[in-house]
């Protein structure tokens, strides 16, 4: 018995967590196994290792560190081998003339001190630390799975398996090197370490210079330390995966796609292998997916209204709901969540996906294979034999699926699909752009939602940040009509929790349009995605993606960076006065004051005539619910490329929403948009209203054309 064992042993008797009796069982389990009593009692579980460690620093009276907050110098690495770091299980921190000071998990004897300085060169000092904290400060510094390596490649021993051709180029026997155990203990220490990380990608990637291994760990991707001897085991790694997953391990030059399952701690994880050539060699990206997932609406990251909007979605007896977005945005998550809330033995539910993410049991799932003529139009013909009731198309490309899904919708099935576009409103452009008629869209679809995620700050180390900007804080405010004084900012310090990035997890944000009768009329007559999405908002029935952000902002969930990094800058629908001033206001003898705000307008205003019609879709009193209240054919009084001045005889309120069409006396086609009423003054002489209006979703190609007018009129 050593003497820390003897120590140990006593301090647990003395504070009653153990009885003698209970030890004399654990020390002869210690001897037979030729371990201390301390690895006994943590390998058992009997006692947590950081008690221990407090244990055993108390009654050594030695110090104890945390490696994970510690930065060591990477030319004292260096100074130490890792065989020998290794072999005695301890991590270098610092050097301090001859006197080396080391961490261990538990004290080392004598004896062993002895060794160490010997193999060195320096006097020992010994400090205690976690042994999980070891390991990993052993990866971070010495790189992963370095002793691996080591055990592989022996000092000035070459990569078994390879031989020296004639030309001096190294040929690999690939299937010997693939079948070493070390190599593939080496493969599953890379596929562990992302596991634990909670990685969802392991991205391998070869250059001139060696190789990178990189972790995606909340969407962003983090570097993970190699050995320089890694290099050499490229081939040897790549083709351990392909034999995985069944991939041809000869071929090189074409990419290839695969799949492998693995078993980790109990959870088993299905693999997606991808490689693409390059001239240093393979490229290889590991998508890692557990084959088993509870999916939950209340866990997406859904407001209270928002999740009502779904529930309510999800249970409509047909129709097409388009979760929107870019790749890694989350859309299959909320569509298998969506199909997992009404899955019931009353419903029959098939999906067409490529490739299938996930397994949902009592759902009937096909995968895409297009290199054999099984594409999502044809999966789609022959899904409606089967009697289905919903049906989700993993994704609409081309309009033979886009119209199959919608008279799929439109014959009595509920069907759930996915599109690329940034927003929500651009889903009905994107529709219509791949040559699906207006009609079916607002016939069919009942709603488009677009989605993006953000990361979550860590509550282990949140904090309130109160040295934030106000201006961005007035900002947030504004976006969302708050007081800025409401708002609080949160943050992550970065903690061992998190990696010390002050995030861990990711939620999504939200942007739903529904569509009511207002908005599907406006898709018959193709109105532009910006002018719909205007109207959806100023109906107050949609938020933006960057207001569901600010939302989680103020829940004190992620970060304003997150949120403007996910989300387009939008603009704001509430012009300051000054700009509206400078764009349109005009008077017959301008004073001082307006000159010098003649002088600073975006655009030229011109003194002229143009036929124009307006249409009022909204005013701040009331909303419109039977169409538009007003028609009107008028004649400007001025026009710019920012807005316009005319005369009325009826009076709109000063915010409302007027559908413009513009004819200029040059001809071509009228200019139709968005416009909002900023002023309007009353004429005593013949009782009528001079209205002046804001441009606000001008295209750039109309912008230019009125500007080019203008000028070119009054010069």
């Amino acid at each position: 018995m050593t003497k820390s064992d003897s120590l140990l042993s006593e301090a647990l008797v003395k504070q009653g967590t153990l009885s003698r009796q209970s030890l004399e069982g654990l020390f002869k389990e210690a001897q037979d196994s030729s371990q201390s009593l301390a690895s006994v009692l943590i390998s058992r579980k009997v006692i947590p290792e950081q008690e221990i460690l407090n244990i055993l620093t108390r009654e050594l009276k030695l110090s104890s560190v945390d490696i994970k907050a510690l930065s060591i110098d990477k030319s004292l690495i260096g100074k130490v081998p890792l065989r020998i770091a290794s072999y005695y299980k301890f991590l270098p921190l610092e050097l301090n003339g001859r006197a080396l000071s080391i961490a261990a998990a538990e004290p080392l004897e004598v004896k062993t001190q002895d060794e160490i300085r010997t193999q060195l060169g320096y006097d020992i000092e010994v400090v205690l630390a976690l042994s999980s904290g070891i390991q990993e400060g052993l990866k971070k510094y010495y790189g992963l799975a370095a002793e691996t390596l080591e055990r592989i490649s022996p000092p000035g021993a070459k990569a078994e398996g390879s031989t020296t051709a004639p030309g001096n180029e190294i040929v690999e026997d690939i299937e010997k090197l693939a079948g070493e155990a070390t190599v593939i203990n080496l493969v599953n220490q890379i596929i562990l370490e992302g596991y634990k990380k909670r990685a969802t990608d392991i991205h391998l990637e070869p250059y001139r210079q060696g190789i990178t291994l990189r972790y995606r760990v909340d969407g962003l991707l983090y570097d993970a330390e190699l050995a320089a001897e890694m290099k050499s085991y490229l081939n040897a790694i790549i083709s351990r995966i392909k034999i995985m997953s069944n991939l041809n391990i000869v071929e090189r030059r074409i990419p290839q796609d695969g799949k492998a399952v693995v078993k980790v701690a109990e959870q088993m994880l299905d693999l997606r292998i991808s490689t693409i050539p390059t001239p240093f060699g393979e490229s290889l990206v590991i998508r890692i997916l557990p084959t088993q997932m509870l999916f939950s609406l209340e866990k997406l990251g859904l407001g209270k209204k928002d999740l009502q909007i779904f529930e309510a979605l999800i249970q409509k007896p047909h129709g097409i709901i388009f979760v929107t977005g870019p790749t890694g945005s989350g859309k299959t998550t909320t569509l298998y969540t969506c199909l997992s809330r009404i899955n019931t033995r009353e419903r029959k539910i098939i999906s067409i996906e490529d490739p299938i993410e996930y397994e949902i049991p009592g759902v009937t799932q096909i995968q895409a294979a297009p290199q054999v003529g099984l594409d999502f139009a044809r999966g789609l013909r022959s899904i409606l034999r089967h009697d289905p009731d919903v049906i989700m198309v993993g994704e609409v490309r081309d309009l033979e699926t886009a119209e199959i899904a919608i008279r799929v919708a439109l014959t009595g099935h509920l069907v759930f699909s996915t599109l690329h576009t940034n927003d929500a409103a651009s889903g009905i452009t994107r529709l219509i752009d791949i040559g699906v008629e207006p009609y079916l869209v607002s016939s069919s679809v009942e709603a488009f939602i677009a989605q993006r995620l953000l990361r979550l700050i860590c509550n282990a180390c949140k904090y309130e940040d109160k040295q934030a900007p106000g201006e961005l804080k007035e900002m947030i405010a504004r976006d969302i009509g708050l007081n800025s004084t409401e708002i609080k900012i949160f943050r992550g310090k970065g903690c061992v929790s998190c990696n010390f990035t002050g995030f861990f997890g990711r939620a999504a944000i939200y942007e739903i349009l529904l569509l009511d009768e207002e908005i599907r009329a406006l898709i018959l007559k193709k109105m532009p995605s910006g002018q719909i999405k205007r109207i959806a908002i100023s109906k107050g029935g949609m938020r933006t993606l960057r207001q569901d952000g600010w939302q989680k902002v103020i829940l004190s969930l992620t970060t304003p960076e997150e949120v403007m990094k996910a989300t387009p800058a939008e603009e704001s629908l509430r012009l300051r006065q000054e700009e509206e001033v400078s764009l349109i206001s005009h008077a017959p003898e301008p004073s001082l004051k307006q000159q010098a705000l003649e002088e600073k307008r975006n655009y030229r205003r011109l003194d002229k005539q143009a036929i124009m019609h307006y249409k009022v879709f909204r005013s701040q009193e009331e909303l419109l619910k039977q169409g538009y209240r007003l028609e009107q054919l008028n004649v400007t009084k001025n026009i710019s490329a920012g807005g316009l001045l005319f005369t009325s005889a009826e009076a709109v309120a000063i915010g409302s929403i007027l559908e413009l069409k513009i004819e200029l006396p040059e001809g071509g086609e009228p200019i139709e948009c968005l416009a909002r009423a900023v002023r309007i003054e009353e004429r005593e002489q013949n009782k009528n209203y001079d209205i002046a209006v804001c441009f606000l979703d001008v295209t750039g190609a109309q912008r230019a054309r009125m500007n080019k007018y203008t000028e070119t009129k009054d010069g």
